[in-house]
């Protein structure tokens, strides 16, 4: 039997581009929920005329958008069995859904994450503080931890009961590196898988301002730092 697939996508101000994104995912996904983090565009009713589910989050912040769109998930009555989180900005590739969640359909992995190489990454798609960003942070959780991991891509996929078992509580910048912080911490199964990326349609609400850029620094290290000392 097919697997049960649900993707989340957090958006804030992404009327150009998030019809792109939900045109782009491949049909086998059974339902796209995008969650409005307090947009002033039409995001919302691009998002519902491109045909998915759409929550208004109005507390802003990445984490808070994705663990709306979960509690949506968790009231209803068949559950799915991954979900897929991906950006609303068409900087990802959605079509390549089909590659991140293979190795949890074929190999029983529990998490994946798509990893922005730079082979299949477009001039100028990742600033260079986010290039540099990813690699101490992954280079840190290596230290720390042994992982393997070379990314910290919104692009991922895991198992809907490994997703509740990480109590997910971070409400901001540091979601990401949370969710691989605790994968590791439960010795949960995974990989990833090389994606493509490409310049984003608008700007960066975090990478694209000074601010954005360092609250997410720290974001990111305080919570590799805080699962060091544990």
């Amino acid at each position: 039997m097919e697997p049960r697939i649900k993707v989340i996508i957090p958006a804030y101000n992404e009327e150009d581009s998030i019809a792109k994104v939900i045109n782009d995912i491949p049909k086998n996904v059974s339902e796209v929920v995008v969650v409005s983090n307090n947009s002033t565009d039409n995001t919302e009713l691009n998002a519902k005329n491109a045909g998915a589910t759409v929550l208004q989050e109005s507390r802003r912040g990445y984490g808070y958008a994705c663990l709306k769109g979960m509690e949506h998930i968790a009231k209803q009555e068949t559950k799915p069995d991954i979900i897929v989180f991906l950006d609303g900005d068409y900087s990802d590739y959605p079509e390549q859904l089909t590659e991140i969640v293979a190795p949890i359909i074929n190999n029983d992995i529990d998490f994946v994450i798509g990893s922005r190489v730079k082979r299949l990454r477009e001039n100028g798609s990742m600033t260079p503080q986010q290039v540099f960003g990813n690699w101490l942070a992954t280079f840190l959780m290596k230290v720390f931890f042994g992982a393997k991991f070379t990314d910290l891509g919104p692009f991922r996929a895991i198992k809907y009961d490994k997703l509740l078992a990480l109590e997910m509580e971070d409400k901001t910048y540091g979601w990401t590196v949370e969710m691989q912080l605790k994968a590791i911490k439960r010795k949960f199964t995974y990989t990833e898988i090389p994606v493509k990326y490409r310049n984003r349609i608008g700007v960066s609400k975090v990478s694209g301002t000074v601010k954005g850029t360092i609250l997410a620094g720290v974001k990111i290290l305080s919570w590799i730092f805080k699962y060091s000392f544990k």
